[in-house]
């Protein structure tokens, strides 16, 4: 399918900072605010964009649901926004949306971050019980985050991770409802859990970020990665899990901050942030 701007949804999008142009996007059943601290910390160097991708936080919900899709959506957001290229950061699913962008549309990608996904396929069951989980609570019937805390832990044992779930639950109206889409990511668990697409290859420099006690990427992730992102360089963040930025907050911060002082260097004070020349 030729995917033209009718396809796409306008990604709501929160910016922190001036500089040169630097691209945050979250992982599944996240949303923008995941990266606030990251956010804080660099920009006082850059122009940092925070997206809700689609089906996530306030951007818009929608029955479609794959890689190309959300990278012309990111696409459409950087047009929206003047940014011809930029930084890229992405977590997990993010990751995935980063790396399809990349591999697509290499020009508009000055570098990239990926955190704690391969480009590669995985299991897509891996989270039908989140999902399935979130799907069968009857939100008419609750009137707080503490109720659908209680509903949700008959499920999902681990504390917090229903934490981080119970963030996407907002009021609307007299009833709670969800932020994310939960149909619409139950319907496309299989598209959320495949590979990026693209025969080409990313030259520019390029950083994946893996949590020790994760395993997203594996021992056969590095050769895979080493094919589609030939410049790519791994950072292993001990004492991480899966959402390093949350495990690990600061170690992530400084692994990030350093790849993009030798990778995307912040503009000198007195320059203009798109030319780089003085002012």
């Amino acid at each position: 399918m030729t995917i033209t701007s009718e396809h796409t949804v306008p990604l709501h999008c929160q910016q922190e900072g001036a500089g040169r142009p630097l691209l945050i996007l979250h992982g599944l059943l996240g949303a923008s605010a995941n990266f606030a601290g990251l956010a804080r910390e660099l920009g006082g160097r850059y122009r940092v964009l925070r997206a809700d991708l689609r089906n996530h936080g306030r951007s818009p919900h929608t029955d479609a649901m794959n890689y190309p899709l959300m990278a012309a959506d990111v696409l459409r957001l950087l047009d929206d926004q003047g940014v011809e290229s930029c930084a890229v950061v992405g977590h997990s699913m993010g990751g995935k949306v980063a790396m399809q962008l990349a591999l697509t549309h290499p020009e508009r990608v000055a570098c990239l971050v990926v955190v704690d996904i391969a480009p590669d396929s995985y299991p897509a069951q891996r989270h039908d019980d989140v999902l399935r989980a979130l799907a069968d609570i009857d939100l008419g019937a609750i009137a707080s985050r503490a109720e659908a805390d209680r509903e949700l832990r008959e499920r999902i044992a681990d504390q917090a991770l229903r934490q981080f779930l119970l963030t996407n639950l907002q009021r609307s109206g007299e009833h709670l409802a969800w932020r994310v889409n939960v149909k619409a990511l139950l319907a496309h668990r299989g598209d959320i859990a495949a590979a990026p697409t693209g025969a080409g290859r990313f030259p520019g420099p390029c950083l994946f970020i893996k949590g020790s006690e994760s395993d997203y990427i594996g021992p056969d992730h590095p050769a895979a990665i080493a094919r589609c992102f030939p410049q790519a360089r791994l950072r292993i963040v001990q004492g991480a899990g899966h959402w390093v930025h949350a495990d690990k907050p600061a170690a992530f911060g400084a692994a990030v901050a350093r790849f993009l002082e030798r990778a995307y260097p912040a503009v000198a004070a007195g320059t203009d942030p798109q030319t780089q020349e003085p002012m």
